[in-house]
């Protein structure tokens, strides 16, 4: 009796064999804002992962895209929240030296 062969890897990814593409955000405008005006190195990375969502989605790997995505918009709202607590520390010191006179 023959033993049926399994191959597993090849061919096309099940999404991209259908003709159906799932979409996910990319979080690329959020990045770039956020490096904008927030902060240059966290907004980077943001931009980094956000520019690998589309490849993932095309390539079929959902799963990754997905993660791309969520690792854009959390390195987004880090860029965002280091630009906020330095924009506002330095708020803090310009009044505290107006306080003082100087």
């Amino acid at each position: 009796m023959p033993h049926a062969v399994t191959e597993y890897g090849l061919g096309t990814p099940p999404s991209a064999s259908r003709g159906t593409l799932v979409h996910v955000g990319n979080n690329l405008v959020w990045a770039i804002l956020a490096t904008i005006f927030c902060c240059l190195p966290t907004g980077i990375v943001a931009i980094v992962y956000a520019a690998q969502v589309d490849g993932k989605v095309s390539a079929g790997d959902t799963a990754g895209a997905r993660e791309s995505a969520r690792l854009s918009a959390i390195w987004s709202w880090v860029s965002f929240g280091v630009g906020l607590f330095f924009g506002l520390g330095w708020i803090a010191l310009v009044l505290l030296g107006h306080s003082f006179g100087r």
